[in-house]
């Protein structure tokens, strides 16, 4: 009962865009953190990044621009607000 109340307690994982490994790793914790009914609109959003800009030719550090900082909340309620 004390390890659920623990686990429940941990802060959500900030996606780090720093660079493309910890955007790689960071990312993919913040999916895990997502309940398993968000982890699809979560993939959709981080699909969408690269439609945002056409004229950029580095869409991997577009997507490292553009979630840095987000959990995967954030990342999910952001794709949601834009009318997916």
């Amino acid at each position: 009962m004390i390890f659920l109340a623990a686990c429940s307690s941990q802060e959500p994982t900030a996606i780090d865009g720093s660079s493309a490994e910890s955007f790689s790793s960071t990312t993919e914790a913040a999916r895990r953190d997502l309940p398993v009914a968000d982890r699809l609109d979560f993939d959709r959003a981080m699909a969408s990044a690269a439609s945002r800009r056409f004229g950029v030719r580095d869409k991997g550090q577009l997507e490292r621009v553009s979630f840095d900082g987000m959990t995967g909340n954030a990342v999910v309620a952001d794709y949601r607000e834009r009318g997916r």
